[in-house]
């Protein structure tokens, strides 16, 4: 997360480790790829929210690092968590993940046309069935980046409780909120949620230092504490992120059965739309 106060240190860190790569979101990464040493083989990923950010990475990363990214998360405003968009915009069908992709890749061609390199686009928000990956990348997506369908797995390392958070949900009790550090998120609404929307505050003591934009004397509660609290199953003083289809989770299942249930999807929707063309 570009907002971390302590990313450059996390970036570097990630290199000399020798990480396979790295995701970049929450803010736009200008000056990721001076981190990179000469022996590096890690990969840089921005995530991105519109074709003109695309641009400006590709841009200023060509000009600086003589480097262009080496793929694109384009991320919808049904994603869960924090979202790189505006209220007014979350709804606004102009910037669903349908629209954000064509206009991403159309900037991103520009530089792949240029200097020879492919820029794969990855789509990201609100993707959860195997039906959702195929129109997806139908739109011109090359991957998909799926988040709020992998936390009901065995594999998740958050607890249990939270995992059944998803699964008790509904359609209805998926909402926006606004986060203490600024930027709309999506969660599922619980008493927490509803206890800091009246108004209450929970006292903030902050060893993290862990968000640029919060500002710890005005804030209502600590996102960081709130956050990890949910994760280790404590809802009383937390609250749990998802995907706008996060309601759509029924159990608890590994991996494993989670890509073969995709995959299945996938064939299935496939073969609905395409049957004529195979029987011809």
């Amino acid at each position: 997360m570009v907002a971390l106060n302590n990313f450059a240190d996390m970036v570097k860190t990630a290199i000399s480790e020798k990480i396979d790569i790295i995701f970049s979101g929450a803010g736009l990464p200008l000056n990721l790829p001076m981190f990179l040493t000469e022996n590096s083989k890690t990969k840089l990923v921005p995530i991105v929210s519109s074709g003109r950010a695309a641009d400006l990475i590709c841009r200023k990363w060509k000009e600086a690092y003589d480097y262009l990214p080496d793929a694109f998360v384009v991320e919808g405003p049904k994603a869960g968590g924090h979202l790189g968009f505006k209220l007014e915009q979350i709804e606004d069908p102009a910037f669903a993940i349908e629209n954000l992709i064509p206009e991403v890749k159309k900037s991103v061609q520009v530089y792949e046309e240029k200097y020879k390199q492919a820029i794969p686009v990855i789509a990201a928000g609100g993707i959860y069935t195997g039906a959702d990956i195929l129109k997806i990348m139908e739109l011109g997506a090359d991957g998909v980046q799926l988040g709020t369908r992998f936390v009901t797995t065995t594999e998740c390392d958050a607890s249990d409780n939270f995992k059944q958070q998803y699964i008790d949900s509904r359609a209805e009790d998926i909402e926006i909120i606004v986060s203490p550090v600024g930027m709309p998120g999506r969660a599922i609404h619980n008493d927490f949620i509803s206890r800091m929307k009246a108004g209450e505050k929970k006292p903030v003591k902050c060893p993290y230092k862990c968000i640029k934009t919060c500002d710890v004397e005005k804030t209502q509660y600590c996102i960081f504490a709130a956050l990890q609290s949910a994760m280790k199953g404590n809802m009383k003083n937390g609250y749990a992120f998802a995907g706008t289809n996060a309601h759509l989770a029924t159990k608890i299942i590994s991996v494993k059965e989670t890509f073969e249930n995709l995959k299945n999807e996938f064939k299935i929707a496939w073969e609905e739309k395409y049957r004529k063309f195979v029987s011809e």
